[in-house]
Order: structure tokens, then C-alpha cells, then sequence
């Protein structure tokens, strides 16, 4: 059995457009331009929802994940964001963090900064997640396997103690 904490108390600690599932699930889902968010939750994940904005969105969708240990794994699936390019920019931040005027290193959206969040909370998203590229990825049956797979790799709670930020 793994190892599970509390989330944040209330979590998710900032309001979206969003389902809650499991809030021990080691998966998280954006659904990106897709209002598919049922599909992950019902294979199991934590939370699930679509983010249209490389900037706050992004923002909020971390926010949500640090406040939350049990989160190991981001499924990104949906169709891309046109103009915004939400899922490339989520991974480029994974990847490459900020540069010193907070815009994503890497990113091709149209405004990809990240002003809300300190270093600290960038730097936890990066260690606490993989990130699960399905990118324009619709179908149920391809996404649910997925998450399950997550879920079956569940490597327990991350060792620190949630990060509370308020947006």
C-alpha cells in the first residue's frame, strides 16, 4: 500500500472549472480545450477540467496540484488550445521553468507568463509531477487507460507537505 497524505484543507484550494474525483488519486487531468473532464475522473483521477490560458489558467492548475501530495502524475489530454497552446506551454514550464522576466522558457503561446506564482511553487510542480502528454487526444478508452496506468504506477505521496497558495 502506498504511502497517502491529507491534501491542503478545502482542496482544491483555487475555484475552476473543474470535477473533483478521488482526492487521494495520484492523477490529475487538464482536458485542455475539451469539456471531457468526466473521462478521466472516471477512470480515477484526483481532479479533472479544462485550462484555456497559458498564463493564469496554468497558474491555478498548479495551485491545485501542489496543494495536493497524493498528485504524482498530469494527464494532459484534449484538443490544444488555438493561440494559447495551453498543453505545449504546461510542458515547457515542466520541463524548462521561467526565465528572469517570468515568461515560460520554450513556450509558442501567445502569453505565456507565469506571474502569480513564486519559484518555489514552479520548482515543486517540477519535481512533484510527470507530466502524461495526450495531447489532442479525445478518445475515452486511450485517456482512461492512461490514467489507470498512472494510478497503477503510484509511487505514494510527495515527501514534502503541501503548498497552500492562494490566486
Amino acid at each position: 500500500m502506498v504511502k497517502k497524505k491529507e491534501p491542503a484543507e478545502g482542496w482544491p484550494v483555487v475555484s475552476g472549472d473543474y470535477i473533483v474525483g478521488d482526492p487521494e488519486s495520484p492523477v490529475a487531468a487538464v482536458t485542455l480545450a475539451s469539456h471531457i473532464e468526466d473521462i478521466p475522473i472516471d477512470a480515477g483521477a484526483a481532479i479533472a477540467g479544462p485550462c484555456k490560458t497559458e498564463n493564469l489558467g496554468i497558474e491555478k492548475v498548479i495551485a491545485n496540484i501542489i496543494s495536493n501530495p497524493n498528485i504524482r502524475f498530469l494527464v494532459l489530454c484534449g484538443s490544444e488550445v488555438q493561440g494559447h497552446i495551453v498543453g505545449q506551454s504546461m510542458k515547457a514550464l515542466h520541463k524548462n521553468g521561467v526565465d528572469d522576466k517570468r515568461k515560460i522558457i520554450g513556450a509558442k503561446g501567445a502569453i505565456p507568463y507565469i506571474e502569480n506564482l513564486p519559484e518555489e511553487a514552479l520548482e515543486r510542480f517540477q519535481k512533484q509531477v510527470e507530466i502524461v502528454d495526450l495531447i489532442d487526444v479525445e478518445d475515452a478508452d486511450q485517456i482512461k487507460e492512461k490514467v489507470k496506468e498512472c494510478i497503477e504506477k503510484d509511487p505514494g505521496a510527495f515527501e514534502e507537505e503541501e503548498v497552500i497558495l492562494r490566486l
